[in-house]
């Protein structure tokens, strides 16, 4: 009679691990699927920039509409580590603002996000540049590609990071905060609005590759959201943006979104190879005009 008594056990025993596995394994399932994602994400943004080098025009030098005075600020502190980015405001301002999250594109925080910060300045913002990147940047794709994997592989990282930027603009009195990102630093400008799904009062998506088109993760967005495409882009192609716009639109927020002809990946970006000086500087317009609209 002992031996029937060990061999239940043993199935007992049995069952009990395959019901452990079955519980645990979808999530095993959804973090790959996640991690394999980033991969797949960081792989596209590789062939949207492969032939791309971060080369100043002559376009990067444009100056901001009114004087802005900049200075470097700890604004985050990660794992005990100061976070320094880039701040910009208006140099006769003597009033509180409306402020903006700046996120760059996959090469970091360069002298071409600088420049675009103190133009958004220029237009009347406290504008903070962060740095996701731990104060490296790329001046080639392999590289930019290895920063944006290290990212992705910690995005909580990034989370708070971009929260505690939220938080040091908020306590400088800022009237209104928005986020506005480029490439990598759009899909990070999403991002920002799904963390802080009722706080951020504005998003500016530029050419940002990981759209998220559910409805269900887009209920939360509290905020109005513009966003900015080229036709000819495959990082997101057009059929993801339609998606995204849908799905918004059926959940009643308040979104535009702009899809310009003949434009690719990165046609804002005057350090760029796919630079479009008249889709850049139409989508420009729009920017600052939805800017103006919801911030100030």
């Amino acid at each position: 009679m002992r031996k029937p008594r060990k061999l239940f056990g043993i199935a007992i025993i049995t069952m009990f691990l395959v019901l452990l596995w079955a519980l645990f394994n979808p999530l095993s399932d959804r973090l790959s699927v996640a991690q394999e994602s980033n991969r797949d994400y960081a792989s596209r943004l590789m062939e949207s920039h492969r032939a791309d080098l971060p080369i100043a025009s002559d376009a990067v030098a444009q100056a901001p509409a009114t004087a802005v005075e900049t200075e470097e600020v700890t604004y985050a502190t990660i794992n005990g580590t100061p976070v320094t980015g880039y701040l910009a405001r208006p140099a006769d301002a003597t009033e509180p603002l409306p402020a903006l999250i700046v996120i760059h594109e996959w090469w970091g925080l360069n002298d071409n996000i600088r420049m675009m910060t103190e133009r958004l300045a220029g237009e009347g913002y406290t504008a903070l540049a962060v740095d996701l990147y731990n104060g490296e940047f790329a001046e080639d794709p392999q590289t930019a590609r290895r920063l944006v994997d290290a990212v992705a592989q910690n995005p909580q990282l990034a989370q708070e990071n971009l929260r505690q930027a939220y938080q040091y603009l908020d306590e400088q009195s800022a009237t209104a905060i928005a986020s506005l990102g480029w490439c990598f630093g759009g899909s990070w400008s999403l991002n920002t609005a799904l963390l802080l799904p009722d706080q951020l009062d504005a998003a500016v998506i530029y050419y940002g590759g990981q759209l998220e088109t559910d409805p269900a993760r887009l209920s939360s967005l509290q905020m109005p959201i513009l966003g900015v495409f080229g036709a000819l882009d495959d990082n997101p192609p057009v059929e993801t943006v339609r998606e995204f716009e849908s799905a918004l639109k059926s959940l009643d927020k308040s979104v535009e979104i702009y899809v310009y002809p003949g434009a690719d990946h990165a046609f804002a970006n005057p350090s760029g190879m796919n630079y479009d000086p008249e889709a850049a500087e139409d989508a420009w317009e729009r920017t600052t005009a939805f800017l103006e609209q919801h911030l100030k």
